[in-house]
């Protein structure tokens, strides 16, 4: 009886520990990286959407890689892009990839290590991070 009861504490906890693990509050690294998956997400939802406005075809592609450096780049080319203001869903995105930045040059400023400063792969990537993650 001693051991099976020592096996349940253990497992008990265990399943604790896991818990507290997936409540511990974002880092700035993962919040990023979060934001920037769901933006990339957004835009190819939008761009094959049937009821998307033609306008979204000009859009600037919106392809990113937080460990890019030009990713500032895109985000605020993406954010001054004058048009489709009417679509609610490009204004909805603009308003994420405003806030992306912000958090990026703001608040994870000395968090964030970016890898690269290659623009053209945030225009045509093989296969992103974002991706295969």
């Amino acid at each position: 009886e001693l051991p099976r009861t020592k096996m349940l504490l253990s497992l008990i906890a265990l399943l604790s520990a896991a818990l507290l693990a997936n409540a511990a509050p974002p880092t700035c690294y993962s919040r990023v990286l979060s934001l920037s998956k769901e933006i990339t997400e957004s835009f190819k939802e939008l761009q094959t959407s049937k009821a998307a406005d033609p306008c979204v075809e000009t859009l600037p592609r919106l392809y990113l890689d937080i460990h890019n450096y030009c990713v500032l780049t895109k985000l605020r080319d993406f954010v001054a892009y004058p048009r489709c203001e009417r679509v609610l869903e490009v204004s909805e995105l603009k308003e994420k990839a405003r806030s992306l930045y912000t958090i990026m040059i703001s608040y994870c400023r000395r968090d964030l290590v970016f890898l690269t400063d290659d623009c053209s792969a945030l225009e045509n990537p093989v296969l992103s991070s974002i991706e295969s993650s």
